[in-house]
């Protein structure tokens, strides 16, 4: 009886600690199977996204589950929700689950420079997409050249307004990489224009953010011609805080998610700097699976930009 007794004590102590996983999360690797193999033998990739909270974002993973597959390579996908400590803490979970390599879309840049290296210290190439590290050198990093893409929007909008105007600047997360280079590449080239920026404000690349920021702005800067918002959402909200207002002003966006390039064909918005997201994930778990099976990788792999305005 007592051995009985000792047996489903047992099993019930086995089936609570399986339970403990949560609701659609990949099981961790086994620490034996070396290198993050799965128990199949599949080499697991992890991809440590900033947000899921934004379209850009979402196509990025799909772009990169679907290249998972093609390789051959198990994904497991972590949302920080735009927080840097959780995102720290998710690649930590990584390391500890044994990946091969880890993708790293990252919420702050300086913030993940200790992250990126005790990745190192475990022997675990990360790889940075859209957004760089800031004081660590990564195995790769793949994204669109923002500070060229800034400057296409600062020249699309001169070539518009005849080289004159006041302009409100909505800015991202600070600390990203992808927010200061967006800023630099269209800060330098509006210098070199009769134009002027009467003001700029972060909007952590956020829809409803960009809606408050700019009816905000909108209300101290009246005599104004542009706006040039650091990705679609903010610029999507630009155009909701300037719906019914009797003014014309041109709305720039980045990044070319599908609401925004369905605001430039509606007219909503002038022009949207596209990045190919998509092409970003695949291209990121492809260097990935090359980087799994030791063989060369490019340290920069730039992906074209396009500007999209109105047929």
């Amino acid at each position: 009886m007592r051995k009985l007794t000792f047996l489903a004590a047992a099993a019930a102590t086995l089936l609570a600690a399986c339970s403990q996983q949560g609701p659609g999360e990949a099981a961790p690797a086994s620490a034996a199977s070396g290198g993050g193999a799965a128990s199949t033998g599949t080499p697991v990739v992890g991809l440590a996204l900033s947000t899921q909270n934004n379209p850009f974002f979402v196509e990025l993973k799909n772009g990169a589950e679907q290249a998972a597959k093609s390789a051959g390579v198990q994904l497991v996908v972590v949302d920080a929700q735009d927080d840097p400590a959780r995102q720290i803490s998710s690649v930590e979970d990584l390391i500890q689950r044994r990946v091969s390599v880890i993708l790293l879309n990252p919420t702050d840049s300086s913030a993940l420079a200790g992250a990126v290296q005790s990745a190192q210290r475990a022997n675990i190439p990360v790889v940075t997409l859209d957004r760089g590290v800031d004081g660590v050198q990564v195995a790769s990093h793949i994204a669109s050249d923002n500070i060229a893409g800034g400057k296409m929007a600062a020249d699309f909008l001169a070539k518009q307004l005849d080289g004159k105007g006041n302009v409100i600047e909505l800015q991202g997360v600070p600390g990203t990489s992808a927010a200061r280079e967006r800023g630099k590449g269209f800060d330098d080239a509006i210098a070199g224009t009769g134009m002027k920026i009467v003001a700029e404000q972060p909007a952590n690349f956020d829809r409803a953010q960009g809606l408050s920021v700019t009816e905000n702005l909108l209300q101290a800067n009246d005599n104004v011609q542009a706006i040039f918002a650091q990705n679609d959402e903010m610029a999507l909200g630009a155009v909701q805080a300037l719906a019914g207002k009797n003014r014309k002003v041109l709305v720039v966006g980045f990044d070319g998610t599908p609401d925004g390039k369905a605001a430039v064909e509606n007219g909503s918005m002038a022009a949207t700097v596209a990045q190919q997201p998509e092409e970003i994930g695949k291209l990121g778990v492809q260097t990935a699976k090359k980087l799994i099976d030791k063989q060369p990788v490019e340290t920069n792999i730039a992906v074209p930009l396009k500007l999209l305005t109105k047929p």
